[in-house]
C-alpha cells in the first residue's frame, strides 16, 4: 500500500500519542480516518488537528468507544459503516492500550485485568470486527501495536510489569499467527506488528485516567501508598518525603516520559507508516527497541537480571526506569 489517499483508515486511541499522530499524517496524506477514545475532547483536538493539514474532502469522524468493551466495538464499526457509507476499510491500526496491574502478586485484580482487556481485548475484539470490511477491500493492512514489552516482559529489576507485558506478547503471537492465517485465507490482507520503545506519549497521565485514578496531583491515599513501597523498593530515600511530594513525583514523571522521550508520537508515527508502505510485518520503533531485540537474542536467560539492564543503561537506554 504505497499510497493512503482516498483510503479509509480505522484508528482505536486516536486522542492522544501516536494514534493522534497516526491520523494526522494519515489525513494529510488524503486518507479518510474513523477514530475512536474513551475521551470526546481528546478525539476533538486531533479531528482539529487533521483539518488543519488534510486535503479538502478528506472525512474524519469520532467515536468514543471502550475497546475492551465487545459490543462497544461493535456499535463502532456499525458507525464508521454508516458514517463512512462504506462496507470496507483498508487500514485498521489496532493502538489504544494504558498500563497499569504491573504486579501479579500484589496489585488488584480489577486493574490488572483492566489493563490487560485495554491491550489485549482491544486488539481482538477489533480485529474480529472489522475483519469482513478489511476483507471486502481490494488490499488492506492490519497494523497491531505491540511494544518491546511484547519480547521483554520487564522495565528493569525490581519493576513488576505483568498485565501490560502479558497483553504486548499475545498481541505480538495473534499477530505473528496472523501473517500465515491470512496469506491462506484472505491474502489481499497483510498484518505487521509494531514494536515501539519508549516513544513521547501520555500513556502514564491516561492511565491514571482509565483506571479511575485522576490527575496524580490528586492521587487517592492508598496509591500514594502503593507508589511510596514501589519507589523505597528502588531504593529511593521516601522516608523524607510527604504524600504531597510523592504526588509531585508522579506527575513530573509521567511529563517526563512524555516530553523526554527518544522518539516523539509524530516520529513513530512516520515509522509505522514508513513499514506499512514498504510490507513490512515486523516494525521496531527507536534505538532502544533495535538494541532491545538484540540483546534480548544474543542473551535470553540473562534479560531479567542487573546486568542486563545495566548493559541497557549504559548505552543510554530506558535510563528513566534506573
Amino acid at each position: 500500500m504505497k499510497d493512503f489517499r482516498d483510503k479509509i483508515a480505522v484508528i482505536t486511541g486516536g486522542g492522544t500519542g501516536m494514534g493522534r499522530a497516526l491520523a494526522e499524517q494519515l489525513s494529510a496524506a488524503g486518507c479518510h480516518v474513523a477514530m475512536c477514545d474513551l475521551s470526546a475532547e481528546n478525539m476533538a483536538e486531533t479531528k482539529q488537528r487533521c483539518a488543519a493539514g488534510a486535503p479538502a474532502g478528506v472525512r474524519v469522524t469520532t467515536h468514543l468507544c471502550d475497546v475492551a468493551d465487545e459490543k462497544q466495538v461493535l456499535s463502532f464499526r456499525d458507525a464508521v459503516h454508516r458514517e463512512h457509507a462504506t462496507d470496507h476499510v483498508e487500514l485498521l491500526f489496532n493502538n489504544a492500550g494504558i498500563g497499569g496491574g504491573g504486579s501479579f502478586v500484589k496489585d488488584d485484580r480489577a486493574e490488572w485485568e483492566r489493563t490487560f482487556g485495554v491491550c489485549w481485548f482491544g486488539v481482538y475484539y477489533c480485529t474480529r470486527a472489522f475483519l469482513p470490511m478489511l476483507i471486502a477491500s481490494k488490499h488492506s493492512h492490519i497494523v497491531n501495536t505491540s511494544s518491546v514489552n511484547g519480547f521483554w516482559a520487564a522495565l528493569g529489576p525490581g519493576i513488576a510489569h505483568t498485565a501490560y507485558s502479558t497483553a504486548k506478547f499475545a498481541v505480538k503471537g495473534f499477530s505473528e499467527a496472523l501473517i500465515t492465517d491470512l496469506r491462506a485465507n484472505a491474502p489481499h490482507v497483510k498484518v505487521a506488528v509494531v514494536m515501539p520503545g519508549h516513544i513521547g506519549t501520555s500513556i502514564v497521565m491516561n492511565t491514571a485516567k482509565v483506571l479511575g485514578k485522576g490527575d496524580a496531583l490528586h492521587m487517592a491515599q492508598s496509591d500514594v501508598a502503593t507508589v511510596r513501597e514501589l519507589l523505597a523498593r528502588r531504593g529511593l530515600p521516601v522516608e523524607s518525603m510527604s504524600d504531597d511530594d510523592i504526588r509531585t513525583a508522579i506527575h513530573n514523571l509521567a511529563i517526563a516520559f512524555r516530553d523526554n522521550a527518544p522518539v516523539s508520537a509524530a516520529q513513530a508515527a512516520t515509522i509505522i507508516l514508513e513499514g506499512v508502505r514498504t510490507d513490512r510485518w515486523r516494525i521496531l520503533v527507536g534505538d532502544d527497541a533495535h538494541a532491545l531485540d538484540r540483546m534480548v537474542r544474543e542473551s535470553p536467560e540473562t534479560a531479567y537480571e542487573q546486568s542486563f539492564a545495566d548493559a541497557l543503561h549504559a548505552q543510554g537506554f530506558f535510563q528513566l526506569f534506573d
